[in-house]
């Protein structure tokens, strides 16, 4: 039978779903919002009407009003309706303490279906088996769910709290261009035809980088923003093509200055957001240290399971494998994985082609008994051998050590990660724990050994360390950048550099990157000349507000705390972006598709 719909008229909402208890009782008021749950109670209805404040529980009783119970029998979830009626508390025993609202209902006498809804493809509920896939395709009903509601508030008001946070401490926000110059940045540009200017293209902002630059050469010594960048690069949970970033840029600072407001500002927003105390000062790594004890440059510090240098050991051994490789200028390290020898033999060769999906030629095991080392590698290290791996790791009987041998960056990578992937398995990870941590001193370039050049491990924008500068000649690859990542839980929130402010420092730059003079001015000539009128010294950090968010929220993806996130795919399911174009928009635009 199809609803009738009624017009709201000149009925006007009185107060929320979320807010009615105790202290209403008698009142009449006016409610409107969606059908969450109908249940039909021998002739009496109860409805549980949801708005985004709450839910309220709505009575409709024949011996109070025969016409509303009967319109009350049409209705259906995710109906749009409005109720009025009196605030009654509930009987005895049937108060719902997990509600605000659970003391009370409301008794209608007055009911307008305004809207009707087919059957929703999922529950509106936060609990849901519902895909991904599904969800994004309706994500205006996913939206609805009391969790994800609550992700998107907490979202607002940390863009508050930033907004007054850096407002207190003289920082202005000023908005830089969304349509901008295409600048080598690390990632593939989203690029934007030019009708006006044919074959000429706009880029989208990897970031706000040359533009918050330039700003502090004209003067802005304090700038924030809280932007959207935009990068074409493969996708995951925490990626998404386009993000929010919090810009922060300062003049006239040192490294210190810049962490210690990006400190505080971490500090404030966890303490009013997710009532969480974090440290006070955060605690330091270099990258040095950080790839040599955990093998990443974003480690998790909740846990111990730390890379142990086994080098002296297996150089003492007879163990072609590890001497080979030591011979070769590689290292062997190892984990010491506390109390788990008794792990099977399916259990390590389960960690063996682990390590070895990550590209290692293996992964040798001992486990530590009440008789000593055991394993079928021991047999190759005399005693004296075996006395300095125990020694080295730290071991005792109970223990399982394992190692790898290889080039420091595969050790790093393997052992890294088969760190992470141990916490995981044996719940070494505990809740509610936050450890922030700085990692400093990265190296100022990489090498890419397929394209045989050096590669800014940053931006092209990051200044060297003073005293490494006469490097940048003789040793490059040596050159240490001023540069900073805050990571918090294994998960980098921040990063930020000193900038070149020198246009000679960033000339040599371009050069060491392969990036000609022509080249350099036809990219970035623009910043090149504004270094030439009195550029400041100035750094700045950047925060990835998405991530900062997941993890106050506790959330795993990014894409439950972002209103219309892409797939990772980059596809936008529920409007069907991207889509093919008319072909008249390619001819105004010059373009012809191949």
């Amino acid at each position: 039978m199809e609803v009738p719909i009624e017009a709201l008229g000149d009925w006007e909402r009185t107060h929320d779903c979320g807010t009615l208890g105790a202290d209403y009782i008698g009142q009449r008021v006016l409610l409107m919002g969606w059908v969450w749950r109908r249940r039909d109670h021998g002739g009496v209805i109860f409805i549980d009407l949801r708005d985004r404040y709450g839910i309220t529980q709505i009575v409709f009783n024949p011996q109070h009003d025969s016409a509303a119970l009967q319109k009350a029998d049409q209705l259906r979830s995710e109906f749009v309706i409005a109720v009025e009626g009196v605030v009654e508390s509930r009987p005895e025993g049937m108060i719902n303490s997990k509600l605000p609202t659970g003391a009370i209902e409301v008794n209608c006498d007055q009911l307008r279906t305004l809207n009707t809804s087919p059957t929703p493809p999922f529950l509106i509920e936060d609990e849901i088996d519902a895909g991904e896939e599904i969800r994004l395709k309706y994500r205006y009903l996913d939206l609805r769910r009391p969790r994800i509601q609550q992700n998107l508030l907490l979202r607002h008001q940390a863009y508050r709290a930033v907004r007054n946070l850096l407002d207190e401490q003289k920082f202005i926000e000023i908005e830089t261009p969304i349509l901008t110059k295409s600048t080598p940045e690390g990632a593939r540009d989203y690029l934007v035809p030019s009708r006006v200017h044919p074959g000429h293209f706009f880029a989208l902002p990897q970031s706000p980088q040359t533009y918050k630059q330039l700003l502090m050469i004209a003067g802005y010594d304090r700038y924030f923003q809280i932007v959207k960048c935009f990068r074409d690069e493969d996708l995951r949970a925490d990626r998404q093509p386009e993000f929010t970033q919090i810009d922060i840029e300062m003049s006239f600072v040192r490294e210190d200055q810049v962490m210690d407001v990006a400190e505080r500002l971490t500090r404030s927003l966890f303490a009013k957001l997710g009532k969480i105390n974090l440290p006070d000062p955060f605690p330091r790594l270099t990258y040095h240290e950080a790839m040599d004890r955990f093998g990443s440059d974003k480690p998790d510090m909740r846990f111990a399971l730390e890379l142990v240098d086994a080098s002296v050991g297996a150089r003492a051994s007879e163990f072609k494998v590890f001497r080979s490789v030591l011979e070769d200028g590689g290292e062997v390290k190892g984990i010491n994985v506390k109390g788990c020898n008794s792990f099977s033999r399916g259990k390590i060769d389960g960690l063996i082609a682990f390590a070895q999906d990550l590209g290692a030629k293996g992964l040798s095991w001992i486990k530590h008994t009440d008789n000593g080392l055991e394993s079928s590698i021991v047999k190759f290290f005399p005693e004296a051998a075996q006395t300095l791996l125990i020694k080295a790791l730290d071991s005792e009987p109970g223990d399982l050590l394992l190692f790898v041998a290889d080039q420091p960056a595969m050790v790093a990578r393997v052992l890294g990660a088969l760190r992470l992937e141990l916490a995981q398995r044996l719940e070494l990870i505990p809740a509610d724990s936050w450890t922030p941590l700085w990692v400093t001193e990265f190296p100022l370039l990489e090498r890419d050994e397929e394209a045989g050049r050096f590669t800014a491990m940053h931006h092209p924008f990051t200044s060297p360390m003073e005293e490494d500068l006469p490097l940048m000649d003789s040793d490059p690859g040596a050159v240490r950048a001023r540069a900073y990542d805050l990571v918090l839980n294994g998960n980098e929130i921040a990063g930020g550099s000193v900038r070149i402010f020198q246009r000679p420092v960033q000339a040599r730059l371009f050069e060491l990157l392969a990036i000609g003079k022509e080249e350099a001015e036809a990219k970035f000539g623009f910043l090149l000349e504004a270094l030439e009128y009195g550029a400041p010294p100035h750094g700045g950090i950047a925060f990835g507000f998405d991530r900062l968010i997941a993890l106050l929220t506790g959330e795993d993806s990014i894409r439950d705390i972002i209103a219309f996130p892409k797939t990772n795919k980059a596809s936008g399911l529920m409007e069907n972006a991207p889509s093919a174009v008319d072909n008249t928009q390619l001819r105004d635009l010059g373009i012809r598709l191949a």
